[in-house]
């Protein structure tokens, strides 16, 4: 009962915003630790009910990557190199620059790759002389959505892998083709979604098309061996299981490699980890993990075992529907942190091995997916949120709701029949 209401008061802290989430989580960890509901052993040395070390130090040597490749300025690049390449027309700019975004954030993360783009964005739509909102929610929508392809491109995909046992291949294997066909559908239905937000003045092109994208290269060497790194790194994570290093620790190695090459000052990688996440982390593992070691997940997986009368399908579009709706009102991370473990209990219950992988899938898309549907859903979306508002373009939590709750059913609807299809039909 303890560990209930302290994890039940800090999400509800952490959703309402009533208290800062880090304070939330750690306050909710420390606690349960001075009451001896779980204890040292168990919260920072047990996998199944302490602090996932992986996850924290694989998102702390891709911030360190990210920190050194913000340097060269290749960001920039790209996205003025997009704008260029759509001739200054809003809608085709917009379609690139959300592409550029699903694509990055796939493999740098969601929210790294909206912290780089939003700026660069704003500097386009102000030559532009368009509103830059529609393109600053536009490009959220498409990082969540692209974070799902690959197992560190959003971190509930992280929290999944890491309990579920899932591999970088297999996230590449299964979420990537659903992934393709929801950027499709996500794109056919930008210019509908955001009607009335394309128009602009022909000497205003002019100005985008002035924009050299060379100027925007600040270190070409340095470039080079963050490439060189970043393929020695992807590669580790699509070899993993061949060469049995941990994605962890292949994250770890390659910060270490562009930490001592790259010649970049401490304090200017180390600017672009956010410690407040990675503690945030830190805090929710313990709060769940006591959940786990008090039996209260289990008993929750056997309820919903239950509810679904041991039929795989009904829990997998259950999964999907409840993940979704729960992503939108709270931030997907603690959710995800908090139903793995019972997704992990429900996978012991099914005997077909596909239908066991599609309620981890089914997790990740709802998930992911519906973090779109508020501006409290995904981590990305408070980060555009205080960017658009410090650049003097508030976005409001409904403007953002009323587009973020279409996206939401509209790739749910798209999910569903994937699911179905791949591992119960086709399987």
């Amino acid at each position: 009962m303890i560990a209930v209401v302290v994890f039940v008061i800090a999400y509800v802290l952490i959703a309402t915003e009533w208290t800062h989430k880090l304070l939330a989580a750690l306050g909710g960890a420390a606690l349960l630790l001075a009451l001896g509901v779980t204890d040292s052993e168990h919260a920072f040395y047990s996998h199944d009910t302490g602090i996932d070390w992986d996850v924290i130090f694989l998102l702390l040597g891709m911030m360190i990557i990210v920190g050194v490749l913000r340097r060269t300025g290749i960001f920039e690049y790209i996205a003025i190199w997009a704008a260029k390449r759509a001739k200054g027309s809003p809608l085709r700019v917009m379609i690139l620059l959300t592409l550029i975004t699903a694509v990055a954030s796939a493999f740098l993360d969601n929210v790294t790759t909206v912290l780089l783009i939003a700026p660069v964005t704003l500097l386009v739509c102000d030559r532009l002389g368009i509103n830059p909102v529609p393109f600053l929610i536009a490009e959220v929508f498409a990082s969540n959505i692209g974070g799902a392809a690959t197992l560190i491109g959003d971190p509930p995909n992280i929290i999944i892998a890491s309990r579920s046992g899932l591999t970088f291949n297999d996230f590449l294997i299964h979420m990537t083709p659903l992934v393709v066909i929801e950027l499709v559908v996500f794109t056919l239905v930008l210019p509908r979604l955001f009607r009335g937000s394309f128009t602009v003045e022909a000497d205003k092109v002019e100005n985008v098309l002035r924009l050299n994208e060379r100027e925007a290269i600040q270190d070409t060497r340095l470039l080079i061996k963050c490439g060189v790194v970043l393929l020695a790194v992807f590669t580790g994570f699509v070899g993993h299981a061949v060469f049995h290093v941990a994605p962890s620790v292949v994250a770890l190695l390659g910060a270490g490699v562009l930490v001592l090459t790259s010649g970049v000052s401490t304090k200017d990688y180390m600017s672009s980890v956010e410690w407040q996440t990675l503690l945030f982390f830190a805090g929710l593992f313990i709060m769940v993990g006591a959940l786990v070691k008090t039996g209260v997940i289990g008993d929750l997986a056997r309820q919903v075992g239950n509810a679904t009368d041991g039929r795989p399908l009904l829990a997998v579009m259950l999964i999907l529907v409840v993940s979704a709706v729960l992503s939108g009102i709270v931030d997907n991370i603690p959710y995800v942190a908090t139903m793995s473990p019972v997704v992990l209990e429900l996978t012991k219950s099914v005997t077909d091995p596909s239908h066991a992988h599609a309620l981890w899938w089914a997790l990740a898309a709802g998930a992911d997916f519906g973090g779109n549907a508020t501006a409290v859903g995904a981590s990305a979306n408070v980060v555009v949120i205080g960017i658009a508002l410090r650049a003097g373009h508030p976005i409001s939590f409904w403007e953002f709701t009323r587009k973020g709750v279409v996206i939401t059913a509209i790739t749910i609807v798209v999910a569903a029949p994937y699911l179905w299809l791949r591992y119960f039909v086709l399987a």
